[in-house]
């Protein structure tokens, strides 16, 4: 990976190309977990963590912002590199896509 350009703008293209929404819960979960400098908050985590349980039926748009948010974390905190290559080692199947009937 070292001829890739690894920026958010690379980042967010790389998690919505072929019509993604976000990683699969198992692995939305994992990229969560790899996220630098998480805390709580009185209103909760920050970043928010990924919208599982009882976002599963959330939009798809709610899932796609607040992985970009994660994507953001991750730059903010400099540990872009490590999500970008995380996104990338991800099988197609391992992704909720728009349209599927579970974006």
């Amino acid at each position: 990976m070292s001829d890739v350009v690894v920026n958010v703008e690379a980042t967010l293209v790389l998690a919505q190309q072929n019509g993604r929404v976000c990683p699969r819960p198992i692995h939305w979960v994992k990229l969560y977990r790899m996220l630098p400098g998480r805390y709580d908050t009185p209103r909760g985590p920050e970043p928010p963590p990924p919208l599982l349980e009882s976002g599963l039926n959330a939009p798809a748009l709610l899932k796609t912002l607040r992985l970009r948010e994660h994507i953001r974390w991750a730059a903010a905190h400099g540990a872009l590199r490590e999500i970008h290559a995380f996104l990338a080692a991800l099988r197609e199947q391992d992704w909720i896509h728009a349209g599927s009937g579970e974006g």
